[in-house]
Parts: C-alpha cells; sequence; structure tokens
C-alpha cells in the first residue's frame, strides 16, 4: 500500500544514463530511490519512477558515502 511513492525505474533506461556533469556510470540505490556519481559526488534523485537528472536537484555524497580511492 505504501510503496506507491517508488515507482519502479526501467532497467533499460539505468544502462543508458550517465552522470550529466562528469558523463559516469551511474550505481542505483533503490533504498534511497537516487542514482550515484562516485566521480562526481553526487545523488540524483528518483521521483515517481523518473531520474531527475539536474546538477541543482542532486545532494553531495557525504565522506563516508565515498568509497576513498587512492589517485596519483
Amino acid at each position: 500500500m505504501a510503496t506507491q511513492n517508488r515507482a519502479a525505474v526501467d532497467p533499460k533506461l539505468l544502462e543508458i544514463l550517465v552522470c550529466p556533469l562528469t558523463k559516469g556510470p551511474l550505481r542505483y540505490d533503490e533504498a534511497k530511490q537516487e542514482l550515484i556519481s562516485q566521480k562526481a559526488g553526487l545523488a540524483y534523485p528518483i521521483r515517481d519512477g523518473i531520474p531527475i537528472m539536474l546538477v541543482d536537484e542532486a545532494r553531495e555524497l557525504n565522506p563516508d558515502e565515498t568509497p576513498s580511492t587512492a589517485s596519483g
């Protein structure tokens, strides 16, 4: 009954979407209903099954949400 606010996201759509900022891959977080761009450090919301791919609408990831990477 309370699952209506979590409309399913089309898996084919998830395969072709990329981060609008970095053009990098996105990871789907079903629990939070977000698309995660590790490269940009942003989480794009999914509302009513529709990914909102606007940088202004994305939230910044907390440091504990971003895996540490060794670059250098």
